[in-house]
């Protein structure tokens, strides 16, 4: 009988074919593989570069969109190198032992002033602001350019957003708060009063929260205002007076914001010291104020109201020029005393000051009004009635015998020459042309924008 066939050759053979199969097959896939992801990964940098050089820079609504949310981005994202830099240029000093100044509120009135006093004398500014609309926004974006053009950097947020303070912090050392963001107006309280509870209390309570647990604790400055005294019926105003019977929502919060001063200041160590400001007026001024609405309505013909009291006397205020409210706030800043708190826990007493900040001259509304008529030589319409009980005051007086004492603070502009350099900025501004008295005199004055 015939042996089988030996198929042992055989089956290895085929064995061995399979095995040589099965590794091709493997290194035809790993090389399939690299040549798809490289072949992705070139994709994607083609639409990358497509993007990036076929589409425009961020529109305006973008930037907006950014920095309302900025917040979001700085606990989300570290901040973002481009924004940090911003920051951290905008705030270093470049004086020696200059300070870094936290300008709240930069972009409104007083506070655009201070920040370009305090950047041209060398400290460094970083903004804060968030631009609403209690009156229009376009004035602040053109505050903000101004600012801009001298190297101010203005953070879009708003003061309750805690992360966002915290992150300032972090970014740069900041010396010195000079707190000047508020909701302000008197008569605007009785339409929308929960802003100024949001902004005047909380706001201002955030600020303080953030600024106890930094170490270093800065010093504080703040706005007040002269509404706390209210009812007082002594004059002028001291700051010895009363100022327990406020008349209108907006004065009851900044005297609460006087006693959480306080607080913070007993608990905490921090330095802080409110002003009183006294009717704050000049270029890039406020267009709520009666002096910025008498010119828009003297020069457009319509009927302005200029009110009596009640038992038919001229309301009078003590009109205080930007320019002097801007050395105060700089001297309160020099004089302001480092605070002794760290990491929330008060080491020893710390300073605590309140001042008025005033032109020590009151004036009648109706001779404001008719500086504006011989300015604009334009005859106003005026509608003389009573005093509505909407918190408005009668009169403001300010004795500044303290502020003189402490830091210097003597105010130099009488209103006649304040209200001629408001009349120059305002025409220019909103593209005006009046027939101007004195018309050489104010053309060849330097020109306004800066403290």
């Amino acid at each position: 009988m015939a042996s089988p066939p030996d198929t042992s050759k055989t089956i290895k053979l085929e064995r061995y074919n399979s095995y040589i199969r099965k590794v091709n097959s493997t290194k035809l896939l790993n090389a399939s593989s690299k040549l798809l992801f490289r072949a992705t990964l070139l994709i994607a940098l083609v639409l990358v570069f497509f993007f990036t050089f076929n589409y425009p820079p961020l529109s305006d609504t973008t930037s907006h969109h950014f920095h309302t949310h900025s917040h979001f981005l700085t606990s989300a994202f570290g901040g973002g190198g481009a924004w940090e830099r911003q920051v951290r240029h905008s705030a270093t000093p470049r004086r020696p032992n200059g300070f870094t100044v936290l300008v709240t509120g930069a972009a409104g009135f007083v506070g655009s002033h201070c920040s370009l006093a305090l950047k041209k004398r060398g400290d460094g500014v970083i903004g804060l602001d968030n631009f609403n609309n209690y009156y229009d926004p376009s004035l602040k974006r053109a505050r903000q350019d101004l600012l801009s053009q001298h190297q101010i950097f203005i953070v879009e947020g708003d003061l309750n957003d805690g992360p966002l303070l915290s992150k300032l912090f972090d970014v740069v050392p900041i010396t010195h708060i000079l707190h000047l963001a508020a909701q302000a107006g008197v008569r605007y309280a009785m339409q929308n009063p929960q802003s100024y509870i949001k902004s005047n209390i909380a706001g201002f309570v955030n600020l303080l929260e953030v600024s106890k647990t930094a170490n270093p604790q800065p010093s504080i400055v703040w706005a007040s205002s002269s509404s706390v005294y209210g009812l007082n019926t002594e004059n002028p105003f001291s700051e010895l007076d009363r100022t327990d019977q406020p008349a209108s929502l907006y004065a009851a919060t900044k005297k609460a914001g006087e006693e959480i001063a306080h607080t913070y200041n007993h608990i905490y160590g921090l330095s802080l010291t409110g002003l009183r400001f006294f009717t704050v007026y000049g270029p890039w001024g406020r267009p709520d104020m009666a002096y910025f609405f008498f010119t828009k309505d003297i020069l457009h013909g319509k009927t302005i109201d200029v009110y009596q009291t009640q038992d038919g006397k001229e309301v009078a205020r003590d009109f205080t020029y930007i320019d002097d409210i801007v050395k105060g706030c700089v001297g309160a800043l020099d004089t302001a005393e480092k605070s002794t708190g760290s990491g929330g826990k008060k080491k020893g007493p710390a300073q605590l000051r309140i001042y008025n900040l005033g032109n020590t001259s009151p004036v009648p509304v109706g001779k404001l009004v008719t500086i504006l008529e011989n300015l604009l030589t334009t005859k106003a319409k005026k509608h003389v009635i009573k005093m509505p009980r909407n918190g408005d005051v009668p009169y403001t007086h300010a004795n500044v015998t303290l502020a003189y004492r402490d830091f210097g603070y003597k105010p130099v502009t009488d209103l006649s020459t304040g209200l001629r350099k408001f009349v120059k900025w305002y025409v220019r501004y909103y593209g005006i042309q009046p027939r101007l008295k004195k018309e050489n005199r104010i053309d060849n004055e330097q020109p306004d924008g800066s403290a």
